[in-house]
């Protein structure tokens, strides 16, 4: 009996060929989505770890200077004599490939580099030319040099280990070190570090690397997307599913009066679906490899460019990805599934071939009420809500709330419309498409998703993107930047700069911890550059005059809701005590706290670190004559001469590149959005013959169905894509005032784009069109005969 009873269910996929594709293509293109963006979080996540394990990074303790200066060798060998087991580091680039010089006598146990090391041979790793050890594709980056080159598989992405010695000399950077990575076992009889190195600041063991813990946020937000795309595939899903289920009811009603037991039949249903599920999710997982693989190197540069987190060029297929978009497909199925599997569980024998049950189960009350439940949860959360995980469930309950009111707000319009509509055949226009209504909800609510999310993402980009340039106008006002490569090449500089240039502006700078956060410090000349150039969200009376006074400091937006500093409260500072805030200012695109104070407070506490890099002000039209005067008086490279254009040019790109990921995603959501269309009319074309059949026989031409059908789309899409704008734009406030907020630190001016919705408008009609298009062409050519079969099966 149970090969007779699934044969009879397989049945119906034979008979439904277009219901079949359906479902496997939405669900298909749903695990693709969510599949693509795991297989990409997953890659860079791995990178991560690589370089993590390549030095410990965030495991073993590491000292190095306030400033971020270079450690003297006569330091570290003083470290060593006094009883420290440090081991000494210095990276740098060269090329586009990180650089890390180790010691391998000194190199901790158990540690990646260590373990790189094994079987190598020593002699050749530490006499010059010496040895780098990378990646192969690393390893083919790297410049011309006289090393020898070892490909190891073991690597990170993007960087290659040497001997100390050789790196200081690629690097140019003799006898520098940049830091020391402490043992864990240290003797007892160690001399204290404060004697031995006082300039010196030892880090504890963080546990995890600070790029992991900045790129939270990025991964997160790439995670919510694909979770997007996913739900609205799952709403192609859960329609073809639920009409398969109304249209089976005849056929599982004759079976069960056959005696086939009613749990039998849904236990092979569910072993149907999982088999469905398995093979879209198969497909899948191969799209979205696919698609991951596309764009797994913007993602790379966006990492590179805004975190210096190096991400392997290449994908790799992984288990945890694949595992998850096939249990995303079957719990995605499951899911769909369920209400229509209790319906048939719940329903009498009779009552399973009333028609319009599946259709009345999903616009009831209950559907308002969740929907009413969920957008009231959202605006719980949007005052109480703490987070970046309450951030992202304000934005599922608000998308999922409002997707749900869609058919009711639709229903109640067509039901005003067709009161008011004149004449039988505008009339049954409106009737019509009521009574289409709850066939089309769901890939209308795919729509809206679509639609919304689209609408919230672009006015968060484009007001980032406002909001960004206008601060790069601002905060980049020196006309030319220079970097030195050491305190004598400053002193050159400055010298051939007298006279030449009507300002120079030192930028001083060093790292420490406040309130548990990471933040840059910088010590600022009192200059008109910046009170005419900085913009200060919040501020004391006169803040600019009491900062020169060295009567406080400034502080970004950043530290200000992360340390929960305002107005007036103690900054503590590494040397000197603390001192008050006197002014909060916008600091867009930086992931780390800033203190601002001024120049002579900053070199009366902190007098080691010298100042290797300077804004110059002068005439724009001087620019490239004081570039050349540099290159050839104070000998300075090319390099180290940066004009306001340049880096402005640079910042934008990497701007770009941030988001062109999730405007990647957005547009494929709306594809299948409008995918949801075509495969709801194509399912619903069938069924609606009873209805057609009437209105053909008494005088309306094919031709003048196939447009009203084609019309009803198009309104239908229309009134879907106004209801999408104020949802969207309450999306984008959330992105911006909670989420933005959260994950980032700062929160952006909101702007309103009417020409970008107005385009959207247009695709989405252009989608629904196109949807449309072809089931109206076919209405257009079918057979008479088949029309006036409704009658002879009516008979």
């Amino acid at each position: 009996m149970t090969a007779a009873l699934l044969s009879a269910l397989l049945s119906h996929w034979w008979r439904n060929p277009v219901q079949l594709f359906t479902l496997l293509a939405g669900l298909s293109l749903g695990t693709a989505l969510w599949t693509g963006v795991q297989a990409i979080n997953a890659e860079a996540r791995a990178s991560y770890d690589d370089a993590a394990r390549t030095l410990d990074e965030g495991q073993l303790a590491q000292l190095a200077t306030a400033s971020g200066a270079p450690i003297s060798e006569q330091t570290y060998v003083a470290l060593r004599r006094a009883g420290w087991l440090v081991s000494p580091v210095i990276e740098g680039r060269l090329g586009s490939v990180r650089i890390i010089g180790i010691d391998p006598l000194t190199l901790p146990r158990d540690t990646g580099a260590a373990r790189m090391m094994t079987g190598a041979d020593l002699s050749g790793f530490l006499i010059p030319p010496g040895q780098i050890l990378a990646q192969a594709e690393t390893l083919n980056r790297l410049p011309d040099t006289d090393a020898a080159r070892i490909a190891t598989p073991g690597a990170a992405p993007g960087v290659a280990i040497t001997d100390i010695g050789v790196a200081q000399l690629l690097l140019n950077r003799v006898g520098q070190i940049d830091r020391l990575m402490v043992t864990p076992e240290q003797p007892l009889g160690q001399r204290p570090l404060a004697d031995v190195a006082p300039d010196l600041l030892l880090t504890a063991a963080q546990g995890s690397t600070d790029v992991a813990r900045l790129t939270d946020s990025f991964h997160l937000n790439l995670t919510a997307f694909g979770l997007l795309s996913f739900v609205v595939g799952l709403f192609i899903v859960h329609g073809a599913i639920g009409l398969a289920f109304e249209q089976r009811r005849p056929m599982l009603r004759s079976l069960r009066a056959l005696g086939a037991p009613l749990n039998r039949l849904i236990a092979l249903m569910v072993l149907e679906l999982a088999g469905l599920a398995l093979i879209a999710g198969g497909v899948g997982i191969a799209l979205g490899y696919a698609m991951a693989a596309a764009l797994l190197p913007d993602v790379a540069a966006t990492l590179r460019g805004l975190y210096g987190a190096e991400v392997a060029g290449q994908l790799v297929l992984r288990p945890v990805w694949v595992i998850s978009g096939l249990a995303m497909a079957l719990g995605g199925t499951a899911a769909a599934a369920a209400g229509s599997l209790w319906s048939l569980a719940r329903m009498p024998l009779l009552a399973s071939a009333l028609p319009q049950a599946w259709g009345a189960a999903r616009t009831g009350r209950a559907q308002v009420t969740f929907a009413l439940v969920l957008l009231g949860l959202a605006g719980a959360l949007t005052q109480w809500g703490q987070g970046l995980l309450a951030g992202f469930v304000l934005l599922g309950a608000l998308l999922i709330g409002g997707a749900l009111l869609l058919p009711p707000i639709l229903r109640a319009v067509l039901h005003w419309a067709e009161a008011r509509a004149r004449g039988p055949l505008a009339q049954w226009f409106w009737a019509d498409t009521r009574q289409q209504l709850p066939g089309l909800s769901l890939a209308l609510m795919a729509l809206l998703l679509a639609m919304a999310a689209n609408v919230g993402v672009s006015t968060m980009v484009s007001s980032f993107r406002l909001t960004f340039v206008a601060f790069l106008d601002q905060r980049l006002a020196s006309e030319l930047y220079v970097t030195t490569a050491n305190p004598a090449e400053a002193d050159r500089v400055l010298n051939s700069l007298e006279g030449t240039v009507d300002a120079v502006l030192p930028l001083l700078s060093m790292r420490q911890s406040v309130a548990g956060q990471p933040v840059e410090l910088y010590g600022a000349r009192d200059h008109a550059t910046y009170r005419d150039n900085w913009h200060l969200l919040q501020a004391v009376p006169d803040a600019w005059d009491a900062l020169a006074r060295g009567e406080g400091v400034l502080i970004n937006e950043q530290l200000f809701r992360r340390a929960g500093l305002g107005l007036g409260a103690p900054v503590p500072l590494a040397q000197g005590g603390a001192l008050p805030v006197l002014g909060i200012y916008g600091d867009y695109g930086n992931p780390i706290g800033q203190i601002v104070l001024t120049e002579a407070e900053f070199r009366a506490r902190y007098p080691e670190v010298t100042a290797l890099r300077f804004g110059l002000r002068l005439d724009p039209g001087r620019v490239p004559d004081l570039r050349a005067k540099l290159q050839a008086d104070a000998g300075l490279p090319a390099s180290g001469i940066v004009d306001q254009a340049a880096i402005k040019a640079l910042s934008l790109d990497v701007f770009e590149r941030t988001f062109l990921v999730t405007s990647a995603l957005n547009m494929l959501t709306l594809a299948v959005a409008g995918f949801a269309i075509l495969m709801g009319l194509l399912t619903l074309a069938a069924m609606r013959l009873p209805q057609m059949a009437p209105v053909w026989a008494l005088g309306v031409t094919r031709r003048h169905l196939a447009l009203l059908d084609l019309g009803r789309a198009l309104l239908l899409a229309a009134l879907t894509g106004v209801l999408a704008l104020p949802l969207g734009l309450a999306l984008a406030w959330a992105l911006l005032a909670i989420v933005n907020v959260e994950a980032f630190g700062w929160r952006l001016p909101m702007s309103l784009f009417w020409m970008d919705y107005l385009r959207l408008g247009v695709f989405a009609l252009l989608a629904a069109a196109v949807a449309a298009a072809w089931p109206a062409w076919r209405l257009s050519r079918m057979k008479p005969a088949r029309l006036l079969g409704v009658f002879r099966h009516e008979r």
